[in-house]
């Protein structure tokens, strides 16, 4: 059900590449992505070794048929992926993964983004407000703002894109 999910949520995903040279589908680039990252990877060329080092599992099911795409492939894909249609594609794939039960604690809370910063630039640390469902440990959410002092606003929006009625 979870993988289905996955490719049914994120298939709505705009792919920018030109479709004759695309060896490797948008949805295993980004799975794949995904589970390096959860799996601890940190770096194009780590989340290229998690996929090869699992790529069996994959090729079950139904992902990376082709083999494992480079590292450059990975970071070129992904950085053209619109964050704002990705966020949304995300928030759906959680709700549709995740059963809130009436009065389930859902907490909101702002981090600002380690590594985020740039010691050039002080305006350039990226804020974030998430929504966590506590029961099951799962983001369910997140909206950027633009500076620290702007997560109260931010909040109203977030709450808009979830379905939390009740929790």
């Amino acid at each position: 059900m979870y993988l289905e999910a996955f490719t049914t949520f994120f298939s709505e995903l705009t792919d920018t590449r030109q479709s004759a040279k695309i060896t490797y589908p948008l949805e295993d680039i980004l799975f794949v992505t995904l589970c390096g990252v959860i799996a601890g990877a940190e770096g194009w060329s780590e989340i290229r070794d998690y996929a090869a080092g699992h790529l069996d599992w994959f090729q079950q099911h139904g992902y990376l048929s082709d083999g494992v795409p480079v590292d450059d492939t990975i970071a070129r894909t992904i950085s053209r992926i619109d964050p704002e249609q990705f966020r949304l594609c995300f928030i759906k794939w959680m709700q549709a993964v995740h059963e809130i039960t009436q009065g389930q604690l859902i907490a909101i809370d702002g981090k600002t983004l380690r590594g985020s910063y740039q010691r050039g630039n002080r305006q350039s640390t990226i804020h974030m407000v998430n929504a966590f469902a506590c029961k099951n440990k799962l983001v369910l959410g997140q909206v950027k703002t633009s500076e620290k002092s702007n997560e109260i606003t931010a909040i109203p929006e977030l709450i808009k894109l979830l379905d939390i009625e009740g929790a």
